[in-house]
């Protein structure tokens, strides 16, 4: 039998092959891993472009009129909430229900851009937050979404009017 010496520990060579193959597999991993963040940042971006495109929307319980001066100090918030993969979607939305999450969020006076659902990962929600308000945002979720979602916040602003700008110098 082949053996190697490391550390003054004579190892033989299939318990050194099979560490080379978990290296190989921890290395697959980390790059899927890479790949999976980046195709997810691409989706943020995507998602917030097409948030940023809405016209004003049009007042409803979950989009109050909001007035100029709040809407010029507001702050765009997306909100990844991922499904707990674990449960049922029958699950979930018990969960929910039962923590109070459908009467909770959003919070009253907070203007939702948009909410979409992004298949395989759960809703994506991007909010226009009064900096005052950021808090009752964040406890919303953390007092009734979690258990059901696990949350990601991203702080975004809109780019259209540049981007578009931006186009036009360029042809």
């Amino acid at each position: 039998m082949k053996a190697f010496a490391f550390s003054g520990f004579w190892i033989p060579s299939y318990f050194v092959s099979m560490i080379q193959q978990a290296q190989s597999r921890a290395d697959i991993r980390n790059r899927w891993k890479t790949a999976r963040t980046m195709a997810l940042t691409g989706a943020l971006l995507a998602v917030g472009a097409l948030g940023a495109e809405q016209t004003t929307p049009s007042p409803s319980p979950l989009n109050p009129p909001v007035n100029s001066d709040t809407q010029k100090e507001a702050i765009l918030l997306t909100i990844f909430l991922r499904h707990d993969q674990s449960k049922t979607l029958d699950e979930i939305n018990a969960e929910l229900r039962k923590q109070g999450y459908y009467k909770a969020f959003p919070p009253a006076g907070i203007e939702v851009v948009s909410w979409y659902v992004m298949m395989g990962i759960g809703q994506v929600v991007t909010l226009r937050v009064p900096p005052d308000r950021l808090r009752d945002v964040n406890l919303a979720l953390e007092k009734t979404a979690w258990g059901g979602y696990r949350t990601e916040f991203y702080p975004t602003y809109d780019y259209k009017a540049i981007g578009e700008a931006e186009r036009s110098k360029a042809q």
